[in-house]
């Protein structure tokens, strides 16, 4: 079982619609419907990194109440799924934590639905990723996707998941969840 790999959903820094770097606003749907696909899949770890204070303690309010509060009791499952979740004020942060409890920094991996030159294949990603004892922390972009100051720092960089489409706007959730089958499968 693969039992290397992080997720982070990145609110800051992130391209906003004028091209310039922003913070994006957590959503509820995201921190629940990304925390589900990452325990499916056995992902180690899923980090919501933002960098504002109010937007790090909704995910918190949210965790404690279906990890601590009526809503384990309520639905087991949810909670079980949330035990993955952590929040992070920037992707160092993030980062830190993973060689803490890895002993090694993770190779970062870039997503995004734009082309760019350099870009992995899924089946070449999953090949390194499932013979590795590395640890790898998928990076996924909110707003408008991540920056170029992000991709710099990278290790890897993927081919979009519709490279070839006229209309490429998947929701984040939905990328999470195609990308994490693409690379992991079955293989769990």
């Amino acid at each position: 079982m693969l039992n290397n790999i992080y997720v982070a959903l990145v609110h800051y820094p992130v391209l906003g619609r004028n091209g310039r770097i922003v913070s994006s606003a957590v959503t509820n749907l995201d921190v629940h419907d990304i925390a589900r696909t990452c325990r499916t899949y056995h992902i180690k770890g899923y980090y919501v990194v933002s960098n504002l204070p109010a937007q790090r303690e909704i995910v918190e309010n949210v965790l404690n109440y279906w990890l601590k509060d009526f809503g384990k009791e309520y639905n087991p499952n949810r909670s079980e799924a949330l035990t993955v979740v952590r929040t992070a004020s920037y992707l160092e942060d993030a980062l830190e934590d993973i060689e803490k409890i890895e002993g090694v920094k993770p190779k970062l991996i870039f997503t995004s639905a734009r082309k760019g030159p350099d870009r992995i294949s899924y089946e070449a990603m999953s090949k390194i990723v499932k013979t590795s004892k590395e640890p790898f922390l998928f990076l996924f972009g909110t707003s408008w996707g991540l920056p170029k100051e992000i991709l710099d720092l990278c290790d890897y960089a993927l081919e979009p998941i519709r490279g070839n489409a006229s209309f490429n706007h998947l929701s984040v959730r939905a990328a999470v969840a195609i990308i994490l089958d693409r690379i992991i499968g079955e293989d769990i």
